[in-house]
């Protein structure tokens, strides 16, 4: 320190003061002594000390002055930000601590420390002044700090994936790996009923618009449908071929008629149309969107009427109508690269949604003159605050989108784990906001506040956003004790926004809120009904029996309460089940008996001795009927979407005589239970009717619109969103594509040719009584028009083209075969094939010979490649060429015949199919020819 100041003294004007200090420091030996090799002491002059430090300059104590203050500032704020000074005292001196900070009271603490009256505070003050106050000065997003978990119930043997609210919030839904659905209450997390009949694990639910009805979806390909009024089944749906990607109840009203809409991994979209009053349900409206093999609609969203889009795995996003007689599809739009993962329509009846794919971008569409237009979003792009980093290089995918309340932003997850926060009308990048260490798959809005996004994923975070500073509210984590933690597969917010419920990877349904959690603390942390995993039996229409007392599930006496292990729960839990509130204490104990099990026994609940000697309704019932059926045939069974009530009893119903007592239901039971409500219904058919006319009211106004012609449209160049225009014209059905558009797996660029020109194309499934709405002026001008035609002469149709014959022109009997045959072979896109070099050189001096159409012989693969005798290919190309005569171009890559992984290498070739020995064979007919054992 006194060398430091001796040179700043010296490069002062104080040169005295300097030389003075530099005696006095040689005087008092306070300049460090040196030490020679042999280890003798010799002192040191002020100079030998200056040479010795050379690289600290003359100014160098007062360059760390200056250091030091906004080093302090960062670490502990000054009263006053941005004085400098070293002379500072309390909250300015450089010698403050944490210690220091001053609490800064608001003015309701000051004023109670005065004894005087809370001041009002401005909210009063502006609702005075102006009869209103903003809602983000009402409830600030502060607020949503204080929500908390208030419980984390286990009612699950598997993985949670779905969660549903049900229109007013007062109940809660899960679907399961289990097969199981089940039903809890919002307020206090009461499981009410279990929905029993999937046989696998659940895709899917959604609650109609009425509150009356809930659908499950599931991996056996079955819709169930049940009454949410009294857990009846209501009908079971069966017409997809694989396993159920998404299920949607149609917001529109008309009349009594309603949709459900719902997609399959076989590629098909289903709208089953249905009664509300009759709850009956017709044979669904079927659209096969299988444009090749292996093709699944993986995701839909209704609009806020009569609009709902789908995507797939084919990169193309489908449109359809329901406002017709029968649902019609009117737009396909392949701007996408990639699979599409998500679509999400807005929340506001405007014609606009949202796709996230795969290829790294969403897009925002809108309708507007008679065609889809989109803004795009790429996944690469950075605020201009950011900085570039080594992960740039990755790919990255769109795993959700979501827009906000307002719909002025939309939000994106993306699979570095980041959520990006766009503009719905420019698509500018807002915000950037980070936290998640894994993918995200949830990304909920508030149910009416436009600032508020909740996200959860993988890593067990689930965050509260403030969307409009782009900052983190609160933090959850789900750590379970002994387990580490739960991955959040779902998320929903009830529709007051007081509550929202999640469900994790270990069974668990997760209820967070406002307020006190003592109403929680009443039911225990495992959840399960006794009777919640015993066996089903199903007739031929799938519709199920407890197979132990040979009564519909809905129908059976209230179940007991009991743990994981089924281990039952003490009588003060057991009067949380509907139907047990008012039972002694000696009905609240089960009866425990011991059933054999894989060749153990094990206690489980078995039910309750019962005094009723009546004889139960059930037993009448079928007794009559095997009266009734005694010496006749069979009775046919109820058909496939007709709902089975009480009274039914055909099919299944085998009466076991060892069932307890207590376990069939009295005619009693089914009084009362005919009349019990477990999910109140809800009525809003008038506000999603005016939603569904205003949008038809402007999709017709934009379908009146002339659309932009080709040349008016400005060019535009870069390929950043922010250099594109507004909204960018994307429609399948306006461009066209040589090849096939599956090269994901395939690693080899296949760009299509573009058509330049756009063809006018009339909007199909549409009467032509708007364009009679035109003027009086059209309708005369095409009178005088017509007028004016000549009626023209009868003619024979031509029998040649270009001077050839018009059957040539014909396509071939392959190309329009719709049974698939074993030879000859037709390729599709993926097909991995055995390649002969010896039939295909047969095949080109068949073809020469014939003079089917000129060979160029140089150009033939063994001419410019190394080939064997016969090569492991696969298709990666595929191109038709309308002849005569018609051929089928394609494009071969070579597979390793080791590891059947791709090479870089590739050729094309013509192949034509009819009469013509195949020398390409698909490689599972040839390996199976190879192990046949042939003999002469």
């Amino acid at each position: 320190l006194y060398f430091l100041i001796a040179r700043f003294l010296q490069s002062g004007p104080c040169k005295k003061a300097a030389q003075i200090l530099i005696e006095e420091l040689e005087e008092y030996e306070l300049v460090p002594q040196r030490w020679s090799w042999d280890g003798k002491i010799f002192k040191r002059s002020f100079q030998d000390w200056v040479v010795l430090n050379q690289h600290i300059p003359a100014d160098y104590l007062l360059q760390v002055c200056r250091r030091i203050s906004p080093l302090i500032e960062k670490e502990i704020p000054p009263s006053v930000p941005g004085v400098q000074t070293l002379l500072g005292l309390g909250r300015q001196s450089l010698l403050r601590t944490t210690k220091c900070t001053s609490k800064v009271c608001c003015g309701s603490a000051v004023a109670a420390l005065h004894r005087g009256r809370p001041p009002e505070p401005s909210i009063m003050g502006a609702r005075q002044a102006t009869g209103s106050a903003r809602f983000s000065q009402v409830l600030p997003s502060s607020s949503y700090q204080h929500m908390k978990i208030h419980k984390r119930i286990l009612g699950h043997l598997s993985s949670v994936y779905c969660v549903v609210f049900d229109r007013t919030g007062r109940r809660i839904f899960t679907g399961s790996d289990d097969c199981l659905v089940k039903i809890w209450a919002t307020d206090d997390g009461r499981l009410l009923s279990t929905l029993r009949g999937h046989s696998a694990e659940i895709c899917d639910m959604a609650v109609n618009f009425e509150n009356s009805l809930i659908a499950s979806a599931s991996c056996d390909k079955i819709i169930r449908v049940w009454c949410l009024r009294t857990c009846a089944p209501i009908a079971v749906l069966q017409a997809h071929a694989a396993s159920i990607t998404s299920i949607q109840f149609c917001p529109a009203a008309r009349g009594t008629k309603r949709y459900l809409a719902s997609t399959g991994a076989d590629g098909m979209v289903c709208f089953w149309k249905w009664h509300s009053h009759s709850m009956k349900f017709d044979e669904p409206v079927k659209f096969v969107e299988r444009s090749r093999p292996g093709v699944q609609v993986s995701t839909s969203s209704f609009s806020s009427g009569m609009f709902m889009a789908t995507g797939g795995t084919d990169h193309m996003i489908r449109v359809y109508y329901l406002g017709a007689e029968t649902p019609m599809k009117v737009s396909e739009l392949d701007a996408h690269t990639d699979k599409v993962v998500v679509v999400q329509f807005s929340n506001n009846s405007d014609l606009r949604f949202v796709s996230g794919s795969r290829d790294g971008t969403a897009r925002i569409w809108h309708y507007q003159q008679q065609e889809w237009k989109n803004i795009t979003l790429d996944m690469t792009a950075r605020l201009p605050t950011a900085v570039a980093n080594g992960e740039d290089k990755t790919k990255l995918v769109v795993t959700m989108v979501a827009w906000d309340r307002r719909d002025s932003s939309v939000i994106t997850a993306v699979s570095n784990y980041l959520l990006k926060v766009w503009s719905a009308t420019s698509g500018q990048l807002l915000h950037v906001l980070s936290g998640h260490d894994d993918e995200v798959y949830v990304l909920e809005a508030h149910p009416f506040d436009p600032r508020i996004m909740l996200s959860a994923g993988h890593d067990g975070n689930i965050y509260i956003w403030d969307l409009s500073k782009g900052v983190k509210i609160r933090n959850f984590f789900n750590m379970i004790e002994g387990q580490g933690h739960g991955a959040i597969f779902d998320c929903k917010f009830s529709a007051d926004g007081q509550h929202f419920s999640c469900t994790d990877s270990h069974g668990h349904l997760l209820i967070f809120g406002f307020g006190c959690s003592k109403p929680y603390e009443k039911i225990p942390d495992q959840m399960f009904f006794h009777t919640d995993y015993r066996p089903l039996i199903r007739d031929s229409n799938n519709y199920v029996l407890d197979e132990q007392t040979q009564q519909a599930p809905h129908l059976m006496p209230p179940p007991f309460l009991v743990d994981v292990d089924g281990n039952p729960h003490p009588p003060r839990y057991q009067r949380l089940v509907p139907g047990r509130e008012n039972h002694k204490e000696e009905q609240l104990i089960p009866q425990l008996g011991y059933m054999a099990n894989d060749g153990e026994l094990v206690e489980q609940v078995l039910g309750q001795q019962t005094a009723e000697n009546g004889e139960s309704l059930l037993d009448n019932l079928i007794r009559q009927l095997q009266n009734e059926q005694d010496g006749a045939e069979a009775v046919a069974s109820s058909p496939g979407v007709e709902p089975r009530r009480s009274g039914q009893v055909e099919g299944v119903w085998q009466m076991q005589h060892n069932s307890l007592r207590s376990q069939v239901a009295t005619e009693r039971d089914l009084l009362a239970w005919s009349r019990r409500v477990v999910v109140t219904e809800v009525v809003l058919e008038e506000c999603r009717q005016a939603k569904s006319d205003l949008e038809c009211s402007l999709y017709n106004a934009e379908r009146r619109k002339k659309p932009v012609q080709e040349q008016e449209r400005p060019e535009h160049s870069g390929d950043s969103s922010e250099d594109e225009a507004p909204w960018q014209s994307e429609s399948s059905s306006d461009s066209s594509s040589e090849y096939s558009d599956w090269t994901a797996d395939a690693g080899i660029n296949l760009q299509p040719p573009k058509r330049l020109t756009r063809r006018p194309v009339r909007p199909a499934g549409y009467s032509s009584s708007e364009e009679e709405e035109g003027g009086d002026e059209d309708k005369e001008a095409k009178k005088k028009e017509n007028k004016k035609k000549k009626k023209p002469k009868n003619t024979k149709p031509t029998s040649s083209l270009a001077g050839l014959n018009a059957e040539e022109w014909l396509p071939p009997s392959w190309i329009m075969e719709t049974v698939p045959r074993r030879s000859p072979f037709v390729p599709q896109m993926g097909d991995e094939l055995i390649y002969f070099k010896q039939g295909h050189q047969a095949y080109v001096r068949a073809v020469r010979r014939a003079k089917a159409y000129s060979i160029n012989i140089q150009k033939q693969p063994w001419n410019r490649l190394n080939l064997r005798d016969q090569e492991s290919v696969k298709v990666v190309g595929i191109k038709y060429e309308v002849g005569p005569p018609t051929l089928c171009c394609l494009k071969l890559a070579f597979l390793d015949p080791v590891s059947g992984k791709m090479t870089n290498d590739s050729f094309s070739l013509y192949h034509d199919m009819p009469d013509v020995i195949d020398f390409l064979v698909l490689q599972q007919f040839y390996n199976e020819a190879k192990e046949r054992n042939w003999q002469p």
